[in-house]
């Protein structure tokens, strides 16, 4: 059986992937940072999928987390597709942003990644696939999430770079760059905002995280796409 890893995939788009990664026959490995809940409700929501996954903690934050991750994966003698999903959010402008606060997003969003492909390297086989969940901001400014933006940006450019890193394995590296996506945190935001999105994207909705999911099924089906930026965006623009 194919393992998968999925970051930051108890809740959300990663939940969506981690259910569409067992569907498509994977034994799955999700991780999460501090949300027991949502690890708990994940855990009830992949048991009833039938398949074989695995819950490990692992705040992408610290790198002391990191290498415990990496010293938990040691245990799979491969890993055939990752999808590095986990991120967080600054909306702090310029003027507002401390050192701290920059580093952490950087840490999390790039930083982490690097270091945890790295560091499993030797378990990725040839033809294994890697998809990087980057964001629209990561391709068009945003005035108010400029850290975010530009570590989504850093991921497109990684996934990039990450294709001559595996040339000749015939290992893919593609980067899915959602919109606006309906998932918790999404749903939470006032009304005005919410219509304000749906007014600025061609399709008059949000995204499901399925449909984020299925442009992650497409890149680990299809042999050929490799070093693609996929937006699932429903035709958004800054009108």
């Amino acid at each position: 059986m194919k393992n998968a890893l999925v970051t930051g995939g108890t809740r959300g788009i990663g939940l969506a992937i981690a259910k569409m990664l067992i569907a498509e026959g994977y034994r799955v490995m999700v991780t999460y940072s501090n949300d027991e809940q949502a690890a708990q409700r994940c855990e009830k929501e992949l048991s009833l999928t039938g398949g074989v996954f695995s819950i490990i903690r692992a705040d992408q934050g610290d790198k002391d987390a990191i290498q415990k991750l990496v010293q938990a994966l040691q245990e799979l003698e491969h890993i055939d597709c990752i999808v590095f999903n986990a991120g967080i959010t600054s909306r702090k402008p310029l003027q507002e942003i401390s050192d701290d606060e920059w580093e952490h997003v950087m840490q999390v969003n790039v930083n982490s990644n690097v270091t945890l492909l790295r560091d499993i390297f030797a378990l990725i086989p040839n033809n294994a696939r890697i998809v990087f969940i980057s964001s629209l901001l990561g391709i068009l400014p945003h005035s108010v999430s400029l850290a975010y933006g530009v570590s989504k940006a850093a991921i497109i450019a990684l996934a990039k770079n990450l294709v001559k890193t595996f040339a000749g394995t015939e290992t893919t590296v593609n980067v899915i760059a959602p919109g606006f996506v309906d998932t918790e945190w999404q749903k939470n935001k006032p009304t005005e905002i919410r219509e304000s999105i749906c007014h600025k994207t061609a399709l008059g909705r949000f995204a499901e995280a399925e449909e984020v999911a299925d442009a992650v099924r497409f890149c680990i089906n299809n042999a050929f796409v490799n070093g693609s930026v996929i937006e699932v965006s429903g035709g958004y623009d800054f009108r």
